[in-house]
């Protein structure tokens, strides 16, 4: 490690007012730590949102289930508020990492870092949720722009996610054994809107698949997506699985989301 200032505000207002001065926001420090471990990021200070109260929770409110940034990924599991909500939900967030990951890791650490084979951005993209921040109300249409990019700017705080309560919902992903990440990972929601799906580590990062969502919409069963096919241009290719298998196993773990949808 190397010397850095570290500050732990305990309100939003002091925790935004170190952010716009140049501080780094710390949620859980999964990605953060690591990076810095790894001298591949080396701020000169760090400004920690563990004990700023207003970040923290999740509730109901009206037809929209409301998470705080600094929520962890167990809270979001073990939620009876969550798992009555959006069952999906809690369950993704039950499969992130090991315990000790989920005892660590926020929802808004891991939206705002955007890491391509991430859980959460999947859920975000497909039940159509709002991002909070410091600043603005920001669409998961708009907010995820490719790897580890977002419309986030300089010293603008995540406060919430709000997400849409939808009909039915499910992710299902085919995990790396060792990390527990989406080798491709598959969201699944019927909306208001119409159908909508995520795809989650297939490439540069999460987007949603627009002709399984027009089949879906015709006829929401596995079934109907059995032949939409995946280009496997955009997809990802490493030493875990080749862009050739990553496309096949986008269409293998869609209809098993919305058979798990159904169930």
């Amino acid at each position: 490690m190397y010397a850095f200032t570290y500050e732990r505000p305990t309100s939003e207002a002091d925790a935004l007012r170190l952010a716009q001065a140049g501080a780094r926001p710390l949620a859980g420090g999964q990605t953060l730590l690591a990076s810095m471990k790894l001298r591949l990021a080396a701020p000169e200070q760090i400004v920690d949102l563990g004990a700023v109260p207003e970040l923290k929770g999740i509730r109901r409110d009206g037809d929209a289930l409301v998470i705080g940034a600094m929520t962890r990924h167990c809270d979001v599991a073990e939620s009876a508020e969550a798992r009555a909500a959006i069952p999906a939900l809690a369950a993704l967030a039950g499969g992130i990492g090991d315990k000790q990951v989920r005892a660590r890791g926020t929802i808004g650490g891991s939206v705002a870092n955007n890491d391509p084979a991430a859980d959460y951005p999947a859920a975000l993209l497909a039940l159509g949720a709002t991002v909070h921040t410091t600043a603005r109300a920001i669409a998961a249409d708009d907010f995820f722009q490719g790897l580890f990019a977002t419309a986030l700017e300089e010293g603008e705080l995540i406060t919430a996610v709000r997400f849409p309560i939808a009909a039915k919902a499910a992710y299902v992903k085919f995990a790396q054994p060792a990390s527990l990440f989406a080798l491709i990972g598959v969201f699944v929601a019927q909306t208001a809107q119409g159908v909508r799906v995520a795809v989650t580590g297939g490439g540069n990062g999460v987007f949603r698949h627009q002709a399984m969502e027009k089949a879906l919409d015709a006829r929401f069963a596995p079934e109907a997506i059995a032949g939409v096919p995946t280009e496997e241009a955009g997809m990802s290719s490493d030493l875990h699985a080749s862009s050739a298998y990553r496309a096949h196993l986008v269409g293998v773990m869609a209809q098993r989301a919305v058979a798990r949808a159904l169930a």
